[in-house]
């Protein structure tokens, strides 16, 4: 009889795509995959370490499989990913596990069992990252940066095409970086044009996570060029302040910042800008983050998101001066939540009897919910759509919406 596995993946979408491959090759050596991990003879929980909030969730999540364990439930459990590679003598405190293995790296094969919804996909096209910011501890992890080379991205590219999926997703650390590694410049506008070549059965292109120290004009106007490339914009800054940025180890400066966002605006016109920002870095002044809000209340970003700087071990952010207390950076997180919360009512408003293009996700009792090219999946709002015909997962309907939420909107398919 099989050994049947259960899956359990933590953190962001690049983990995903780590254990989406991994279940491929249990299954191609005989093993049972089930969605339901209560189910399973062996449990694999794929974790994250990259903050603290991170972390505890993957060791809660481990304990929980540990009483399973215990009841009979359970056969073996098998931990991978980031804390198994970041703290290697977990063995010593959780000897109920069976295994520990740490993060796979690339996978040059085009099989995945997938544990997103049929519809759409994540290409993870590069490993690892090529900036030394000091507050992260991605590279002490994944390591320096390791790209695929082009023929393996379209291969893979080419199998999704296949699949008619409505929406890849290209994904990385920091996709800006591919190529670095093998040719010393950034090949990310040569790879697009390739993909946008071989997946013409593809709905929506998406590239997320876009260092801005190096986002080129020729990217920009090919995001702008081509219908079917998500005018969607993933740019983290993490700071506004010249001397924090610094401190961060971030090389792009304020004046340029404020240069970037108002070119992008200018060449992809109607385009969402998603940034992410960290709530009291070490010796952050009150006045230093008082220019952080006003340059949020300024750009308003259509995306946003947020969380409070965690101290990890091994960085150089560790050992800086001015450490600030939880309560502090908790509060100034609530500050940038609740300006954004308004900010982003105030651009939902604005699609109000706007007509959008929407990819539908799922469907409950005859109403449905999709995502517009401004959002990406699980972590930007949604669209609620009624129909008075039948829609599924993965379709495409126009939408022409008539109301809006603080993060979400409501509309009519046309």
């Amino acid at each position: 009889m099989k050994q049947k596995l259960g899956m359990l993946s933590l953190g962001c979408p690049r983990n995903l795509v780590d254990a989406e491959s991994l279940l491929a090759r249990l299954k191609n050596k005989g093993y049972s995959i089930t969605e339901d991990i209560s189910g399973a003879d062996i449990a694999l929980v794929n974790t994250c370490a990259f903050i603290d909030e991170a972390k505890r969730e993957s060791v809660e999540a481990i304990l929980e499989l540990i009483e399973l364990k215990k009841e009979g439930k359970l056969k073996k459990i098998v931990v991978c990913g980031c804390l198994a590679q970041r703290y290697r003598h977990l063995n010593r405190h959780l000897p109920e596990v069976d295994a520990f293995v740490g993060s796979p790296g690339l996978d040059r094969r085009t099989g995945r069992f997938p544990l997103t919804p049929r519809h759409y996909a994540y290409l993870k096209i590069c490993e690892g990252c090529v900036n030394s910011c000091s507050y992260c501890v991605i590279p002490r992890i994944k390591g320096k940066l390791v790209s695929l080379d082009e023929e393996t991205v379209i291969r893979k590219a080419r199998c999704f095409n296949r699949q008619k999926i409505s929406e890849l997703n290209i994904i990385g650390q920091d996709i800006t970086g591919f190529g670095l590694d093998s040719c010393g410049e950034s090949r990310l506008s040569g790879v697009l044009r390739k993909i946008i070549r071989n997946t013409p059965d593809v709905g929506w292109i998406r590239l997320l996570y876009l260092n801005p120290e190096r986002i080129s004009d020729d990217l920009l106007d090919l995001i702008s060029s081509h219908e079917r490339v998500c005018k969607y914009i993933d740019l983290p800054v993490q700071h506004i302040n010249d001397r924090i940025l610094r401190l961060m180890n971030r090389k792009a400066t304020k004046k340029g910042i404020i240069s970037l966002i108002e070119k992008i605006r200018k060449k992809i016109p109607g385009v969402c800008l998603r940034t992410s920002l960290i709530a009291g870095f070490p010796s952050e002044t009150d006045k230093e983050f008082k220019e952080l809000l006003g340059f949020i209340k300024e750009i308003k970003f259509e995306r946003l998101g947020a969380f409070t700087y965690s101290r990890e071990e091994g960085t150089p952010a560790y050992n800086l001066k001015g450490q600030l207390s939880r309560r502090l950076k908790e509060e100034r997180l609530g500050a940038i939540m609740e300006l954004q919360q308004g900010i982003a009512a105030q651009v939902n408003a604005g699609f109000l009897n706007k007509r959008l293009r929407v990819l539908i996700e799922d469907e409950q009792d005859g109403s449905y919910t999709g995502r517009s090219q401004a959002d990406a999946p699980e972590v930007d709002g949604l669209v609620y759509v009624n129909s008075a015909r039948r829609l599924k997962p993965g379709d495409f309907t126009d939408v022409m919406v008539t109301d809006t939420l603080e993060y979400d909107l409501v509309g009519e398919a046309i």
